[in-house]
């Protein structure tokens, strides 16, 4: 069972909080509730809770001040604002600056769990830090279910000296969990080296992995140890196994087989105590359909295969790893930023991720160093990830979306109420009826008894019923 959102609800209406604590308490959260932002702030000196939800209006210090403070304090924070119709531009103000969201009162119970569920899944604290026996995969931050499968299984093999193939897209991290499972085993101790068969040409591979005898071509003017017998009683990794030639994987297969390195331009073969441990992007089942990959020695290193997860499939591990470059980013850049604005977080997490981790931690560089300010505004998240951005409205359809909107807000807000809503707006009867009928909306469907279930209509060609009532 998961543990309970701490959350943090400030109010001076006792009724409405107490209301709200039984809500929340019954939805599975640990509530915390208090009258008056001054309490809030000196709860928060003391332990800081997964989310605040703050009345705007309240005695002295105000909720929009609190928020400031909370911003100020704890950029990451994410904080819910209850506002009643006289302090909703107020309200909107504060969400551009980085407000989870606003709610208007009477506010939906529905809409309010959502909202919440919204802000934990975003703002969700990262694992608590590693005990002793977690510090074998200290650099893998991660609380995805399809992660902690992978790990259990990685932690299990890491005891024997198994060969072990690691698949998954370039990017997920395939080194980090090597490295992890050499610190878990009994080799622990001795050295872990990592080789891109990738990215060292093929003419110097086979002197780069087992060495060479002086004189043994052109350019050995001394005898040089291979990176396989510099691993001697520890771990080697093998990155991008599958575009290894066929012509060294025939000798890589004899280091497998028979535990000696023959370095290049030698008559005496080397007997060499080390773990191999390899990667790839590539489909090696297909390779070898294909001739260009050996059977013999793909099941040699596929004793125990395990398969990282693309980014895009654990969600859940976005928001965590971006907060985490940040702040390790910005110590690295002398950079003010702390955190990310709720829209720019939401981006991050809903974004592809072709390029996975290694993608993500290119994107929160950018932003961290083009930072001016604590938080990372959403506009600077959509240009690292080169997003077109948010739609931008001309004057008029601007102005006919917030008129739509306010209405809506107004019926919501007066339970359909037209007499009180046109009073509210400070506009007679007769023009408030047109507004609405403009906007297609029906004050019925806004009553108590009735879902709010209006759609918005540009047309303006839904007609009104009659309300004698108002």
């Amino acid at each position: 069972m998961s543990t309970p959102a701490a959350i943090l609800v400030v109010d001076d209406d006792t009724d409405l909080l107490r209301l709200m604590t039984m809500r929340l308490t019954a939805a599975g959260h640990a509530v915390q509730a208090v009258a008056s932002a001054e309490a809030a702030l000196a709860h928060l000196a003391v332990k800081l809770p997964a989310l605040v939800i703050t009345d705007v209006r309240l005695p002295g210090l105000d909720g929009l001040a609190l928020f400031d403070e909370i911003r100020a304090r704890h950029p990451s924070l994410p904080v819910i604002l209850l506002t009643a119709h006289g302090s909703i531009p107020d309200a909107v103000e504060a969400t551009t600056r980085g407000a989870h969201a606003y709610l208007t009162k009477p506010y939906d119970g529905k809409e309010l769990l959502d909202k919440i569920n919204q802000a934990l899944l975003l703002n969700r604290p990262g694992p608590a830090p590693f005990n002793g026996d977690g510090e074998w995969r200290s650099e893998i931050l991660s609380r995805s279910p399809r992660m902690a499968e992978v790990l259990a299984e990685a932690r299990l093999v890491a005891g024997t000296d198994a060969s072990v193939l690691i698949a998954g897209d370039s990017g997920t991290g395939k080194e980090l969990l090597a490295r992890a499972i050499h610190k878990a085993s009994p080799r622990a101790g001795k050295p872990f080296i990592a080789v891109n068969c990738a990215a060292i040409p093929e003419a110097l591979l086979e002197s780069e992995l087992f060495g060479h005898v002086k004189g043994a071509f052109t350019g050995a003017q001394g005898h040089r140890q291979g990176l396989i017998p510099a691993a001697e009683g520890g771990t080697v990794f093998l990155d991008e196994i599958g575009d290894m030639p066929l012509a060294l994987q025939v000798k890589l297969l004899r280091v497998l087989q028979e535990r000696v390195v023959r370095p290049v331009g030698s008559n005496e073969a080397v007997a060499v105590d080390v773990r191999v441990l390899s990667a790839t992007h590539r489909d090696l089942e297909q390779a070898m359909s294909e001739g260009l990959f050996r059977p013999d020695l793909y099941y040699r290193l596929n004793v125990v295969k395990l398969g990282l997860p693309p980014l895009a499939e654990r969600r859940e591990d976005i928001a965590l790893l971006a907060q985490h470059f940040l702040l390790t980013l910005a110590g690295r850049h002398r950079k003010p930023v702390r955190g990310f604005a709720p829209d720019a977080l939401e981006a991050l997490v809903t974004a592809p991720w072709p390029g996975n981790v290694r993608q993500l931690f290119n994107v929160v560089e950018q932003v961290c160093v083009l930072a001016t300010a604590p938080l990372v505004p959403l506009a600077q998240v959509q240009r690292a990830l080169q997003m077109p951005p948010a739609e931008v409205l001309n004057y008029q359809h601007a102005k006919q979306r917030f008129e739509r909107d306010y209405l809506n807000q107004l019926l919501k807000l007066t339970s359909g109420q037209v007499a009180e809503a046109a009073r509210l707006a400070d506009r007679n009867r007769t023009e408030f009826y047109r507004l609405l009928q403009k906007h297609g909306l029906d004050p019925q469907l806004f009553r108590a008894d009735a879902a709010p279930l209006a759609q918005p209509s540009d047309s303006g060609d839904k007609k009104l019923s009659d309300e004698s009532s108002a």
